[in-house]
């Protein structure tokens, strides 16, 4: 399992505010049910799940700005692809508890 961080912003579309965008992006995300877990975070959003979907995932979600009428994307991603054990964003969150 992958975890990725993503964050979408459109640029250029004459707004500092970007929820609404934000909001598309998350719709999208919804629509993958249960093959995928995110978290939404004040700079971003986190996803969990098969590498291969989420990436396609992320691919659906950097479009959504482009469909509300953004002309300029500015899409970042990050991947932690884990293959020698299991784990999952509450894993890592516990794993940082348990040392506090």
């Amino acid at each position: 399992m992958a975890i990725i961080e993503i964050s979408i912003v459109p640029l250029g579309h004459g707004s500092t505010g970007i929820s609404h965008y934000v909001a598309g992006c998350l719709q999208e995300l919804d629509k993958y049910g249960k093959d995928v877990r995110y978290e939404l975070t004040p700079m971003g959003t986190i996803i969990e799940g098969d590498l291969d979907t989420i990436l396609a995932l992320a691919r659906r979600m950097h479009e959504v700005p482009f469909q509300k009428g953004a002309q300029r994307v500015l899409t970042t991603l990050r991947i932690d692809d884990r293959r020698d054990r299991d784990t999952s964003m509450e894993q890592k969150k516990r794993s940082v508890r348990d040392k506090l």
